[in-house]
């Protein structure tokens, strides 16, 4: 086998259990070189367990199995194999095959186990594993549209550049409910008749061909066909998933993939055992998907509330950490936040990939700057920023309200979209940048939804998103050095705080030898400080809108006696990238001090 090539082992028990999902635990003591840890399994329907793994480095590998309670079936099994490493051209064909994310040396970017730089343009599908996204078994080229199936979104997004995608494993309620919005439980608690919805309304059906992910009936009174029965797993679901998760690794995409959304919480918490039965899913999850190149999540926090806060979900966090580790294979962890996983977590924490997301206007990117400058930082992107189309020009969807929005498809939206990734990216979000969309995010389909999901994945916000690739990379790997610090732009704020105009984001190199820089529509005449004293500097204009670059004038700007820039007028009157790389000091008898000073 290869390194970093998803295996498994399968064991049949050969004793009944009345609920395997929690009566019985398995694992594989696997050793090789440089590696010698526990790998928990899984449960997968019937007498059927498995375990799955990977090898990290090149050698030979063993393992013996064991389980508990002790079951003939399950322990002392032994078996082994030996790795390879993959040839050039397979990794080309294949940029996964390099290995599993991990953070660069000085803990601000991402690459994988072999050096490679990775740079995240991803995309929402929270819904991913369910029929909302269609699977056919044939190969066969669909039109973006109502019959698109899953394989035809991925190849869309890949040859826009996407590497990345968000999926939420399972929610408690995927059936269509019937009830409204807002409905009180038996003893009076106000709950979400939704639970996990998506859009307007109650809740969607979602589910895939195995069904949904737990059992019916639940155990919550009156409405136990409302509410799974959460100590139940049904593993035909999640075999659904496998494949599209595997289907993902081998087009090249990383799935970040979260356990479930906060609200499940509200009765999971009251009607069943609390820490103890989330973290008994949250490994349920995690063992399934530990060998595939994933980034995962115990837990979708994009609100917090008096009835959801973090440490509702620490302790269960807390007790997957104790009795089983954490992923075996170094799989970064993140989680969706508001504001930042630094804010609701703390920074020492099990977070190794940082996020903010869901305060959305331009105020709210300066939580990856306080997530850059920690003591001890970890790589950090915008997970969930401005949805495009979040504003609808009927006032319609679930960004009804929203006054900050701009309809989905238009240039304004389009421009909303880039001062996100630009000034996110810049704010120190150098793990790249997740892209989300009204219609997308909830997979919209139904015929009265305002904005269907094929549609919405055809907007030119979309497609903008390779783009940032393009600017970061204009650097090569030292995009990794960059650090963030927007006073470098002067001026680079105005008093408008919930908006995507009128401010600015820069970040250089330690040896100010490079800078890139972003301006959003409206930002005024600017100079750059920060400059190597009395240099040259190569200057080109970035066009974030078909990614193409081209000369500041005569193609340099100079610095003063104190390094600062004086940019001149912007090409057009919308927002604007900027590289400044450095060439020479200005000779002696080419500098001049104002007459003023």
């Amino acid at each position: 086998m290869h390194i970093w090539e998803k295996q498994e082992v399968m064991l049949t028990a050969a004793r009944s259990y009345a609920n395997p999902y929690t009566d019985v635990t398995v694992w594989l003591d696997l050793s090789g070189p440089g590696f010698r840890k526990r790998v928990y399994g899984f449960w997968d329907g019937g007498q059927v367990f498995r375990v799955r793994l990977l090898a990290t480095a090149p050698g030979t590998w063993t393992w013996r199995s064991g389980s508990s309670p002790e079951d003939p079936g399950l322990t002392g099994r032994t078996g082994g194999f030996t790795a390879i490493d993959w040839t050039e051209d397979e990794k080309r064909a294949n940029p996964l095959r390099r290995g599993f994310l991990r953070p660069t040396s000085n803990h601000h970017a991402l690459e994988q186990a072999d050096g490679t730089p990775f740079l995240v343009i991803g995309d929402t599908w929270y819904s991913a594993g369910t029929n909302r996204f269609k699977w056919y078994d044939d190969d066969q080229e669909r039109p973006i549209g109502p019959g698109a199936g899953f394989k035809d979104y991925v190849r869309y997004r890949k040859a826009q550049g996407y590497n990345w995608v968000n999926i939420i494993a399972a929610f408690p309620n995927w059936m269509t409910d019937g009830k409204p919005w807002h409905v009180r439980m038996p003893d009076g608690t106000p709950v979400r008749s939704a639970w996990l919805e998506f859009g307007t309304g109650s809740a969607k059906n979602m589910d895939n061909e195995g069904g949904r992910p737990f059992v019916f009936p639940g155990k919550v009174p009156g409405y136990e066909y409302m509410f799974p029965d959460v100590d139940r797993v049904n593993p035909e679901y999640f075999k659904y998933i496998d494949r599209k998760i595997d289907y993902l690794n081998a087009q090249g995409f990383i799935p970040f993939i979260e356990v479930s959304r906060r609200d499940a919480s509200l009765l999971w918490s009251k009607y069943y055992k609390w820490p103890d039965s989330y973290a008994r899913f949250i490994q349920y999850v995690w063992s399934r998907y530990q060998a595939n190149n994933t980034v995962l999540s115990p837990i979708h926090l994009d609100v917090i509330s008096e009835s959801v806060s973090p440490e509702d979900f620490k302790k269960a966090i807390n007790l997957v950490e104790e009795k089983y580790g954490l992923p075996p294979f170094g799989t970064l962890l993140s989680a969706n936040a508001n504001p930042s996983t630094l804010e609701n977590w703390g920074e020492d924490s099990w977070v190794t990939l940082h996020q903010t997301g869901n305060m959305r206007e331009h105020n709210n990117y300066w939580y990856l700057t306080e997530i850059y400058r920690l003591a001890n930082p970890q790589p950090a992107l915008n997970g969930e920023p401005y949805y495009s189309g979040y504003k609808d020009e009927r006032g319609l969807g679930t960004g009804q309200g929203y006054q900050f929005g701009a309809p989905g498809g238009t240039p304004k939206d389009d421009q909303f979209v880039r001062s996100a990734m630009y000034g996110s990216f810049l704010s120190g979000g150098f793990s790249g940048h997740v892209y989300g969309a009204e219609g997308i995010w909830g997979a919209d389909i139904e015929s009265a939804a305002p904005i269907k999901m094929w549609d919405a994945f055809q907007w030119n916000s979309a497609s903008q998103m390779q783009y940032l690739r393009t600017f970061a990379m204009s650097i090569g790997k030292r995009y990794q050095e960059l650090v963030p610090e927007a006073d470098l732009v002067s001026p680079d704020k105005d008093h408008n705080l919930d908006a995507y105009e009128g401010w600015a984001y820069g970040a250089r190199t330690p040896d100010k030898e490079i800078f890139l820089l972003y301006f959003e529509k409206g930002c005024p005449m600017s100079q750059v400080r920060g400059a190597k004293l009395w240099s040259e500097y190569r200057a080109d204009w970035f066009d974030p809108r078909n990614g193409t670059w081209q000369p500041v004038g005569k193609g340099s700007l100079r610095s003063d006696e104190i390094g600062i820039i004086t940019l001149p007028q912007f090409p057009a009157d919308i927002d604007w990238g900027l590289r400044l790389t450095y060439i020479d000091p200005i000779p002696a008898a080419e500098r001049r001090i104002p007459d003023e000073y």
